[in-house]
């Protein structure tokens, strides 16, 4: 594994900007930015930005300079790189568009979005981000028209979803429970705007069914916030690795061993606890594919 880092010809906030990335290990590349100086905030979903200030200091400390061109090929062919198609969907602007469809009046909702989205942003996440979030979304448009509920169920999924990991701070059920409770929260001050009680008390349920993946077999629209969720275990092996290796950096503190070990025991009950995924189009989607990365995955750690 070698980090890279290009030239500062990217200008923003009165300075120029070079590139940080890796050739294999995001959790390499956060462990040494943060040696380095480098706060979390820099971390741009596959990469770092770094002002020209600190250039020398993170060739000094180890980074190979290279130009623009052989940086962007190398992230290319790490399996870390997010897409430009990717990065556009996750951005803030982009998301604050698809919250702004949610609702009948946009501006009364703006700012429970806009607070989602920097919950979203935190610069802690590696996985949990705003990128998760856009696929989590995409994932359940994929399956929405083949689940056959009411638009008003699936406005409760959308949300439940831009709720999910809203608290992301590493702590098993403790994260969904603080999330639920930001429900009431953010969308209680909307009461008597198209938001019920009884809204509210729906979406923070689907939001807790994220703890641990087994709702109900007649809760439908549980299943689906629940394969949204997890669709990206369906993923291609490619999005499925790069997945890995984002948890892996998101816990980056934790030793090998350790992580290894609590990572396989994560696989091990996920593969064991039945079906990965509780709604037809879920399944038919991305079942398959999630046994076979599971079992890869699972294998790779044992090695």
């Amino acid at each position: 594994m070698a980090l890279f880092i290009d030239p500062p010809t990217w200008p923003a906030h009165g300075t120029l900007f070079s590139h940080l990335v890796s050739d294999g290990s995001l959790r390499e590349l956060r462990l040494f930015a943060r040696a380095a100086g480098v706060h979390d905030r820099a971390f741009d979903l596959d990469h770092y930005d770094v002002p020209a200030e600190r250039y020398d200091a993170l060739v000094a400390a180890g980074a190979i300079p290279v130009e623009g061109g052989d940086l962007a090929r190398r992230l290319a062919a790490s399996g870390l790189r997010v897409s430009g198609a990717e990065r556009n969907r996750a951005k803030r602007a982009a998301l604050l568009t698809r919250w702004d469809g949610l609702w009948a009046d946009p501006g009364l909702a703006r700012t429970a979005g806009e607070d989602l989205v920097d919950r979203w942003r935190e610069p802690h996440r590696v996985y949990h981000t705003t990128l998760h979030l856009a696929v989590a979304l995409d994932a359940l448009d994929s399956v929405a028209a083949e689940a056959h509920v009411s638009e008003r169920a699936l406005w409760h999924a959308r949300l439940a979803l831009w709720f999910h990991d809203a608290v992301h701070d590493g702590v098993a059920r403790q994260d969904e429970e603080r999330s639920a409770g930001l429900v009431a929260e953010l969308l209680g001050p909307l009461a008597g705007t198209g938001v019920s009680g009884e809204d509210v008390s729906e979406i923070a349920r689907l939001v807790m069914v994220t703890a641990d993946h087994a709702p109900a077999s007649d809760d439908v629209v549980g299943g689906l916030v629940s394969d949204a969720d997890l669709a990206v275990l369906g993923g291609s092996p490619a999005v499925y690795t790069r997945y890995t290796r984002q948890v892996r950096a998101e816990y980056c503190d934790v030793p090998d061993p350790l992580f290894r070990s609590g990572r396989s025991q994560v696989l091990r009950a996920l593969l064991d606890g039945g079906p990965l995924f509780r709604t037809a189009p879920g399944a038919a989607r991305w079942q398959p594919s999630a046994e076979a990365n599971l079992a890869a995955e699972l294998s790779a750690l044992a090695a």
